[in-house]
């Protein structure tokens, strides 16, 4: 398969489309947990990753000379997402929000509004909410859900971009813990469908992307690895990888064995040999 071909498959010319906006990568990064900036630069930069969602709390905003991930990050190269992570209330992330854009950052929103302190799961009551209130004053949502299918229809329905459902609990490295809900999601909604949180290797990604969602979405997998650096590589070719099969179309599961080999041409005589003499009875 020559070098043309595979970008039709998947790799090149097989965007993600999130609204107006069209990325070449599929995988989305984040930038917490990095040791140093400089770490976190180098490691996004291995990942191909387009689009880098940042905390709009860790930003410090009333202090713009202070040293931030944002000097690390050319905003030419990289659509910025910011985030709404640790907010447990609707009025809190939509307050955010309006902060990181009134800052310059983006009318993007990775939009999250927290339920539980132990396990972040998503407040999908409070989730819906704001984003009804955000989709009004023109933000591009992007909702953190949890894997129900209802929900993410009708966050579709209150206008987000895209909608993003947990493979597992975030930080957590389990991979994704119901396939078939994400399943179920694909099936249930148009807008595209990125796996967030939970992800903790490449072959997570890779069987996110093969299930046939637009995207992933990591931070701690990365950041926390031995080597940032070379897991970031390691996600970038999984998620390609992963894209690349869904639309190859994988073969189908069967309960037996099939020859791979074909049969036509096959000498189909049976070589036989004499039976031995059974020992007489006595």
């Amino acid at each position: 398969m020559d070098t043309l071909h595979l970008q039709k498959m998947g790799t090149g010319t097989s965007n993600l489309q999130i609204g107006d906006l069209t990325l070449r990568s599929r995988l989305i990064v984040g930038t917490g947990k990095y040791a140093t900036f400089a770490l976190m630069r180098e490691a996004i930069e291995a990942s191909g990753a387009q689009m880098v969602t940042v905390a709009i709390r860790r930003i410090n905003l009333n202090r713009p000379n202070e040293e931030s991930l944002l000097d690390y990050l050319d905003r030419a190269k990289y659509t910025l997402l910011p985030n709404t992570a640790g907010c447990y209330t609707a009025e809190e992330a939509i307050r955010t929000a309006r902060l990181g854009r009134e800052a310059g950052l983006s009318n993007l929103v990775k939009l999250e509004v927290i339920g539980d302190q132990r396990t972040l799961m998503p407040d999908t009551e409070a989730l819906l909410e704001a984003t009804k209130v955000l989709v009004k004053e023109g933000f591009i949502v992007m909702p953190y859900t949890n894997d129900d299918p209802i929900m993410a229809k009708k966050l579709e329905e209150a206008g987000c971009a895209c909608v993003m459902p947990l493979a597992a609990p975030i930080g957590s490295g389990q991979g994704i813990v119901n396939p078939m809900n994400i399943r179920f999601i694909l099936e249930t909604v148009s807008v595209p469908v990125i796996v967030d949180a939970g992800v903790g290797t490449a072959s997570d990604a890779a069987v996110a992307m093969e299930l046939g969602a637009d995207g992933v979405l990591m931070n701690t997998a990365i950041a926390t690895a031995q080597d940032p650096v070379a897991m970031a590589c390691a996600m970038k070719l999984a998620v390609e990888a992963g894209r690349l099969a869904y639309e190859a179309g994988r073969m189908p599961r069967k309960p037996y064995a099939g020859a791979s080999s074909p049969l036509e041409g096959l000498v189909t005589g049976r070589v036989t040999r004499p039976a031995r003499p059974r020992p007489a009875r006595t």
